[in-house]
């Protein structure tokens, strides 16, 4: 049977279109983002719904993809041959075949398919109907390739089990959010980032220790209570007699304030209005605990290690500055002070948290071990230190500039500059 040129070169023409368009549909269905395609789904895009149906039975959709992809291809081969023996020689066969092999190489394969992973969505949107009515029309054939392809993987011992939903883990969904974005802000994104690690920090790590609590003892004398709550800078205070290991219970300061305001106040009313204690074990993630909070009712508690001893407070306040930074930038309230000296040193409060310290200073610091400033450096000398020591310590020169009750107060962090003389 004799066809004409013009047929045999529209056909070729037609056959290298629809390479390029199985090209571009196996790289963009492939390189589709599958949490974009949920999202459009959830919007009610017919077309994702479309393509979502086809990503749940990958290998049918392969199956076609492949199967007219290289009906495309051989066929089109074929049509290069014909023209060759009919309108040249037959030497020139070898010479059609190989400027075909260049031309799929190059435009239906290697060109489409970097234009589909760059462009996946669109293109996999576009092309989801033409895939949909060929699996359709071909869905015999394709379940017979299917059969025989997965018959000798099983015959290799290779099974195909059913692929369930993709699941992110916390670990993949903070690299996401790390080397992603796109258009989020830092400030949001590192919102988002600090609420992922929440499950890695405990209310050991950032509560207020056993020694700096600020509470009322009960047993003082009267005139120092009622000066201590007018000047308090809290609206929620521990009531405790002698020592916190005595506590009573948690002083909300808004339900005295009007008792106090008309002389009526005593001991015996702050006693009964105190609220009960919320006890925290030192290991509870903030992430369990911000639900806790929320979920009794509570805004304050005191942390306690295995044998019930008290070590520190931790407030909602505390969780959620950990989240969003610091509410206040008064540095009078701040309860750990990191400050600025004009040669660039920074005299430290020994009792600074080293996640608070780390964060501030951008160091680096170990996390692991003492939760402060000066239990980390008597762990790093294995001794106390006298005034005036200077050491260096993850590539910092450090001081000890005062010492109280066998605790590092004080410490004078000097740039990075300076040397260990």
């Amino acid at each position: 049977m004799h066809y004409s040129f013009s047929f045999l070169f529209g056909l070729l023409i037609f056959l290298l279109l629809a390479a390029i368009f199985f090209s571009l549909a196996e790289a963009a269905m492939l390189s589709i983002n599958r949490y974009r395609l949920r999202y459009l789904v959830r919007q009610n895009n017919l077309l994702a719904k479309r393509v979502q149906d086809l990503l749940k039975r990958p290998d049918r959709l392969l199956g076609v993809i492949l199967l007219c992809g290289t009906f495309a291809d051989i066929l089109a081969s074929a049509v290069v041959t014909l023209l060759a023996l009919h309108y040249f020689s037959a030497s020139a066969v070898f010479l059609a075949t190989l400027a075909l092999t260049f031309v799929v190489l190059i435009f239906c394969e290697i060109a489409p398919k970097t234009l589909a992973t760059l462009y996946p969505q669109p293109i996999a949107l576009f092309a989801a109907w033409p895939l949909i009515i060929l699996l359709y029309i071909l869905y015999p054939l394709v379940w017979v390739t299917n059969l025989v392809a997965n018959t000798t993987l099983r015959f290799l011992g290779i099974k195909t089990p059913k692929l369930s939903e993709e699941q992110l883990s916390r670990e993949e969904l903070v690299s996401l959010l790390r080397e992603g974005g796109g258009r989020m802000s830092n400030d949001y994104k590192t919102m988002l980032l600090k609420v992922l690690e929440l499950g890695k920090v405990t209310v050991e790590d950032i509560m207020i220790p056993r020694q700096e609590i600020i509470g009322i003892n009960i047993n003082q004398a009267w005139g120092v209570i009622v000066k201590q709550l007018i000047k308090s800078e809290y609206t929620r205070l521990p009531i405790y007699r002698n020592s916190i290991d005595e506590i009573i219970g948690i002083l909300h300061f808004r339900k005295i304030l009007n008792s106090l305001s008309t002389q009526q106040l005593s001991k015996e009313l702050l006693i009964e209005t105190a609220e009960e204690v919320h006890f925290i074990p030192e290991a509870t993630a903030l992430s369990s605990q911000l639900l806790n909070f929320r979920r009794e009712k509570h805004r304050i508690g005191l942390v306690v290690n295995e044998y019930g001893e008290i070590q520190g407070l931790i407030t909602l306040e505390d969780i959620l500055e950990e989240i969003v930074g610091e509410f206040t930038t008064d540095n009078a309230l701040m309860r750990r002070a990191v400050l600025l000296q004009k040669d660039g040193s920074y005299l430290v409060d020994g009792g600074i948290a080293i996640r608070d310290l780390n964060r501030q200073l951008n160091l680096n610091l170990p996390l692991r071990g003492p939760k402060t400033l000066s239990g980390l450096i008597i762990e790093m000398l294995e001794v106390i230190p006298k005034v005036g020591t200077v050491f260096q310590f993850e590539n910092k020169t450090m001081e000890v500039i005062l010492i109280k009750d066998n605790m590092i107060k004080v410490v004078k962090i000097f740039p990075s500059h300076v040397p260990l003389s």
